[in-house]
């Protein structure tokens, strides 16, 4: 495969992962549900790793976002120590 077709198929996966991601997220929002949030950092990692390498940044935006508001929540639920 050429270059330009991979990096093509790197920034749909890149999206489609902050997708899955984001509606897991909306799911850990929900209390007694935050574990999810640890599978969602995990995908948001994955993302992350795929959207670094395409030109177009917005898969690597999108895990970016989601990751954050992800540990935010971590964090206030007392889920990060």
């Amino acid at each position: 495969m050429s270059q330009a077709v991979m990096k093509t198929l790197c920034q749909i996966l890149s999206v489609l992962i902050g997708v899955v991601c984001a509606v897991l997220m909306i799911f850990g929002i929900i209390p007694l549900l935050g574990w999810t949030l640890w599978a969602t950092l995990a995908g948001c990692v994955a993302g992350i790793i795929f959207g670094s390498f395409p030109e177009r940044k917005i898969g690597l935006i999108i895990n970016v976002a989601v990751a954050i508001v992800a540990v935010l929540r971590l964090f206030l639920g007392g889920g990060v120590v």
